[in-house]
């Protein structure tokens, strides 16, 4: 594990993020993929899935707060469409790359090779699971001030791009008009145990696949695919 290493760099993280944690290993345990437990099952480690777990639900009620008195004036829908935005693997996923955390996670052999540390959706859970581990060791402020700091700060720029605007509907309505049909999502595959699964869909206009997308539901990997397909078209 890193924190037994002499020099670990995730001592370097803690300093770009101005946290000090009480419990190093928690701290470490956000970095830990399921697949690098699989692996060395005689270190008896945890994975990160359960930090996801609960770091997903702090950073969306952070981020309601935020929205809720931020724009006093908008209604549930476009709150709704707001928080999407900010929440979403894709946006998460770019944090977590802008900060480097990919280089610091815990992989098997296979899911390195497979470029694992580059993948959308486990730089979007590793976020949520530090952000859990923040949650767990620091309290409310610590990870409040976080998410702050890492993610809100973006709905500026979301709002300029247009990014929080439903890319299914938008998607839909651009097929409509100019083929005259109605985009169709297929499930290609999912993965991993039922709390934690891993879905990948495609997304297709007529008998042309678009894109695909990943998520850990069908809706996300769907929302995936589409913000996918809008970028090629």
């Amino acid at each position: 594990m890193l924190f037994s290493k002499p020099n670990n760099p995730l001592k370097a993280l803690l300093r770009e993020i101005k946290i000090s944690f009480k419990d190093f290993s928690l701290f470490e345990t956000a970095f830990v993929h399921k697949s690098y437990v699989n692996e060395h099952k005689r270190e008896k480690i945890e994975d990160n899935e359960r930090l996801e777990f609960l770091g997903d639900a702090v950073l969306e009620l952070v981020t309601t707060e935020f929205l809720y008195k931020e724009f006093p004036k908008e209604g549930e829908g476009r709150l709704t469409n707001f928080r999407s935005a900010l929440v979403k693997g894709n946006h998460l996923a770019e944090v977590s790359r802008a900060m480097g955390l990919g280089k610091y996670l815990q992989l098997s052999r296979g899911e390195e090779k497979g470029g694992g540390r580059e993948k959308n959706y486990l730089l979007a859970n590793t976020l949520e699971a530090l952000i859990g581990a923040i949650y767990l060791d620091r309290g409310f402020t610590a990870a409040h001030k976080f998410i702050s700091r890492y993610i809100l700060t973006n709905l500026g720029e979301i709002l300029k791009k247009g990014l929080h605007i439903d890319s299914k509907s938008h998607l839909q309505e651009f097929s409509q008009d100019k083929h005259g049909v109605t985009p169709v999502y297929t499930v290609l595959s999912e993965s991993g145990p039922d709390h934690n699964k891993i879905f990948e869909v495609a997304v297709y206009i007529g008998e042309k696949m678009l894109a695909k997308g990943t998520g850990s539901s069908k809706q996300k990997a769907e929302q995936d695919a589409a913000v996918n397909a809008l970028k090629e078209i």
